[in-house]
């Protein structure tokens, strides 16, 4: 492994400095020259010294914090810490049937993700809704966030004037002092494969870095898409991209948090489709956490994504397999966790539900077999002795309700008819929907404070 990710790295730095990125910003071309970075029209050359030396400015790990100080989030080191689907236009109903995301779909599923336990951040593009107006949707989502969430805060990027809007919020929401000192936030901030950063991207780099909004750096080239076929090259691709963008960073801020986000996947020659439940897609995120301790960085790969066109076998099987690598790998920070369908185009109520069955199952496992005195239950094994039975033991009834790891949709239980099992995977579903919603509270907002983001929105003509 450790071969094949040198090979990687020394593939990247020659693209890096033979072929180049082009950059979609005057300012930060500017910026980057002064700092001995070669630049012909908009491409910029790096030299890996310059790349190894940005990265060495890069923080090991740091925290982000959120209103309700539970939910402050270490990333890096290892711990892991979830984010749930991201991006998506389309919700698909338990019937397949696909329909456009709506502004109570977003709502809906900041209140799933802050009622579960499994997530300390909340926001960004849960869905992204097709009712309100595109000029200002990121004000509008920004406010729910506010509004209905107090756990860390998922940022949306975009122009330069929307992500200062989404800052100039949550300033009246923490205070600048206050936020500036410290992460409130992360933002996703996209390369455009191959080989460019775009103007969002990097405005909204600029403006993260301007309020010490820490970043997840990340590029997503497509196999025989957007990237080369080949695995080892698309890898090289995004690599450079990514080590382009947390250079830039550096130079831009020294120190500032970046996440390595790289997030390549593989496509379906035969229809064009992105594939991201394919075992091409897990072997790269594989190498893209592989990749981030090469170079030190704290890493954001793999999820709960599925190709599936609804909640179905072929979802279980592609959502356990990434999950399971994703945890393998040692990802430190996992969007697309919950909720993901039809290759990262809509979201599902049931799948999310599904995942965090998932999510449990695996923590469980990553959490191993404790060894305490307790645990090995010598004490019991003597009290039972030959050919006895554990069952009515103490030993047993003391911890039969905490040490096993239990079903919250599915079924091992003794059923009556058979075919009722299918059935009731259904109900499970919808009832532990319910129960989440039921177990959400509204988190307390200071009346003045939510005057004020009111009185931001109104003058800026924005209809909640």
């Amino acid at each position: 492994m450790e071969s094949t990710v040198r090979k990687i790295h020394d593939n990247t730095i020659r693209i890096l400095g033979e072929i180049g990125v082009n950059l979609y910003s005057d300012s930060v071309i500017e910026k980057i020259k002064k700092h001995g970075i070669k630049v012909e029209g908009k491409t910029a050359f790096f030299t890996e010294k310059q790349i190894m030396d940005a990265v060495a400015k890069v923080p090991k790990s740091f925290d982000v914090k959120a209103r309700n100080p539970k939910h402050d989030m270490h990333i890096g080191d290892n711990d892991v810490e979830y984010c749930p689907g991201y991006g998506c236009t389309n919700i698909i109903e338990p019937d397949g049937t696909l329909r456009e995301a709506l502004r109570d779909d977003y709502v809906k599923f900041l209140k799933l993700i802050e009622a579960s336990d499994v997530f300390n951040i909340n926001g960004g593009l849960a869905v992204q809704p097709c009712d309100i107006n595109a000029d200002n949707s990121h004000m509008i989502m920004m406010s729910d966030i506010l509004e209905y969430s107090n756990k860390c805060i998922m940022s949306i990027p975009g122009p330069r004037k929307s992500v200062q809007e989404l800052m100039d919020m949550m300033t009246i929401v923490f205070g600048e002092e206050e936020l500036k000192k410290e992460g409130k936030s992360l933002t996703l901030i996209s390369t455009v494969s191959p080989l460019v950063i775009d103007e969002h991207a990097l405005d909204s780099m600029e403006v993260c870095i301007e309020y010490n909004q820490p970043m997840i750096i990340t590029p997503g080239p497509i196999s025989g898409g957007t990237g080369p076929i080949t695995l080892a090259a698309n890898l090289s691709l995004g690599n450079a991209e990514a080590l382009a963008a947390i250079c830039i960073s550096q130079i831009l801020k020294e120190g500032t948090p970046v996440i390595y986000g790289l997030l390549p996947t593989t496509s379906n020659i035969r229809n064009g489709c992105i594939s991201i439940g394919s075992p091409g897609f897990t072997l790269q995120s594989k190498y893209s956490a592989e990749l981030a301790r090469f170079y030190g960085l704290p890493n954001r790969s793999g999820g709960t994504q599925s190709d599936a066109k609804g909640v179905s076998v072929q979802s279980g099987y592609e959502a356990m397999m990434n999950m399971f690598s994703t945890r393998l790998n040692g990802a430190n920070f996992v969007i697309h966790s919950a909720g993901i369908l039809d290759s990262f185009g809509a979201m599902s109520y049931e799948k999310f539900i599904c995942d965090l069955e998932i999510i449990s199952m695996v923590d469980y496992y990553f959490k191993d077999v404790p060894v305490t005195e307790d645990d090995l239950a010598f004490g019991a094994i003597k009290e039972v002795g030959h050919g006895g039975q554990f069952l009515s033991n103490s030993h047993t009834f003391e911890r039969c309700r905490t040490v096993p790891w239990f079903h919250s949709i599915g079924s091992n239980d003794i059923l009556p008819d058979n075919r009722m099992y299918v059935e009731g995977l259904g109900s499970n579903m919808e009832k532990e929907i319910g129960k989440l919603i039921d177990s959400y509270r509204k988190p307390e907002m200071d009346s003045i404070v939510k005057k004020q983001l009111d009185e931001y929105l109104s003058v800026r003509n924005v209809i909640r």
